[in-house]
């Protein structure tokens, strides 16, 4: 590969890096084209892009960011794929499924919004985590919750109100 070819290239991984707040790396090596391809299809239908990268082009491009990959670099090691997404746990879920019918991709390290995860064993932590629309949604639902039991209260109150009067007015007549 041509010197410009590598700047280009870690202009290209840097501008990703920089641009996306969610990525996973992924360790793909070994895998038949006919596996690599069916990954990929999938990832395509989860709307996440996977690439092919050489960990010390992705070193530099991570060096040059402005963001802090410092802890990811011991992760750099072997074929390494990246893996960005939009929703934080998609990727987890998509590595899941896919490992059913494959040994691999194996989680090396993902980066989530200024939080970083090492290794296979936070991949069914990453899998929990809740979308940014899941959290609000949740957020919501708690609040009109106590809303929901006020007028739910007050419905129920004014009818045994209602029904103290009318006795009261019966008694009278």
């Amino acid at each position: 590969m041509k010197k410009e070819d590598k700047f280009q290239v870690i202009e290209s991984i840097t501008e990703k890096l920089e641009n996306n707040e969610i990525f996973y790396l992924t360790d793909t090596s070994e895998l038949d084209v006919e596996t690599i391809n069916r990954l990929r299809r999938l990832c395509f239908k989860r709307n996440v892009t996977m690439q092919v990268v050489k960990n010390t082009l992705l070193r530099k491009a991570m060096e040059k960011s402005t963001k802090d990959f410092e802890q990811l670099y011991d992760v750099l090691k072997g074929a390494t794929s990246i893996m960005v997404s939009d929703t934080g746990n998609v990727p987890a879920k998509l590595i899941k499924e896919f490992r059913k019918s494959s040994p691999k991709p194996i989680l090396k390290g993902a980066y989530i919004q200024e939080s970083i995860y090492i290794g296979e064993s936070q991949l069914d932590i990453l899998e929990s985590l809740k979308s940014k629309e899941e959290l609000i949604g949740d957020i919501i639902g708690l609040l009109q919750s106590p809303a929901k039991n006020v007028i739910s209260a007050l419905q129920s109150g004014g009818n045994i109100l209602a029904g103290v009067l009318k006795t009261l007015s019966e008694k009278e007549g």
